[in-house]
């Protein structure tokens, strides 16, 4: 596998399609702009359709807008009928929108907000696709997760939607903890398919507006010393980006940033925590997320 990965070593991707969420600003903006001007047909899934056709003109290529909003599920639901309507097969989904340390607040289902857009929203919309990638030889579902979860990270079943008291620390970490379980237990009922990969990428620290939402003893630090701490959006895409295009990825593969601590520089193959690998919390999170979302997947 190459050591030095960046966007000049992205491959043509025409005939491709591919679904990226969270595409109007940011890394999801940076994502989508990299696939369409490889060729791919790009769909910016966003919850602010005029935002995303914004984003959409300032990308050379072919770059469509859907309208998708992950803290609904009747919206989830809609996004996926109408862009099976449209596309017959789909190459790559990837599931990037997230929100970060917002005050407590909960989804239009009533989930905690960070556990109900970051995992149970993208679980939703990957089960109500994942038949268009299915029998698409080198499809890939990547699943943006973050080094967060590792930070007082922990699934906890008898308080997902933190009711009883809210960290919005720990209440991130296990959403993306929750990404890593999802991408691993996707990965393994993909298997004996051989078509569909499940991935997954962080990308360091960058300088996007994920961090708005900060505790300011967080936020303040990165914005002072952001050339030294964070990367730009685009350099923060690229373990995104590697995932669903190096030929060489793996299904059930991570990949960050090769600097020190993960924080910046070019995407390489990477760990996620011990945790993110317990089989048995794995399987009982996939069932309660089926639970939850009112979706199954057609895999075993």
């Amino acid at each position: 596998m190459r050591e030095h990965w960046d966007e000049r070593s992205i491959p043509d991707q025409h005939g491709r399609v591919a679904i990226v969420t969270g595409a109007n600003t940011g890394l999801g903006f940076e994502t989508a702009r990299m696939l369409a001007e490889r060729g791919a047909t790009v769909v910016l899934a966003v919850r602010d359709v005029e935002k995303g056709k914004q984003a959409a003109a300032r990308i050379s290529g072919d770059v469509g807008v859907q309208a998708l909003d992950l803290a609904s599920l009747d919206s989830v639901r809609s996004a996926a009928a109408e862009l099976r309507a449209v596309h017959p097969h789909i190459d790559l989904l990837i599931n990037n929108a997230g929100v970060m340390y917002p005050p407590k607040r909960t989804t239009a289902d009533g989930f905690e907000l960070q556990f109900g857009t970051n995992h149970l929203g993208h679980f939703a919309l990957t089960g109500l696709l994942l038949d268009r990638l299915l029998d698409v030889p080198g499809s890939r579902v990547v699943t943006v997760s973050s080094g967060g979860h590792r930070i007082r990270a922990a699934i906890h079943f008898d308080d997902l939607h933190w009711e009883r008291s809210y960290s919005r620390v720990a209440a991130y970490g296990q959403s993306k903890l929750a990404n890593l379980m999802f991408t691993y237990e996707l990965q393994r009922r993909l298997a004996s398919r051989g078509t569909t990969v499940a991935v997954a990428a962080h990308p360091g620290v960058s300088n996007t507006e994920l961090i708005r939402n900060s505790p300011a003893a967080f936020r303040l630090p990165v914005t002072w010393l952001a050339p030294l701490l964070t990367q730009n959006a685009a350099t923060g895409a690229l373990p995104t980006v590697r995932a669903a295009t190096d030929p060489d990825v793996r299904g059930g593969q991570y990949y960050g940033p090769a600097g020190r601590l993960e924080i910046r520089g070019l995407p390489k193959l990477v760990q996620s925590s011990r945790d993110s690998h317990d089989r048995a919390v794995q399987q009982r999170l996939w069932t309660v997320s089926e639970e939850l979302t009112g979706v199954t997947f057609p895999v075993v």
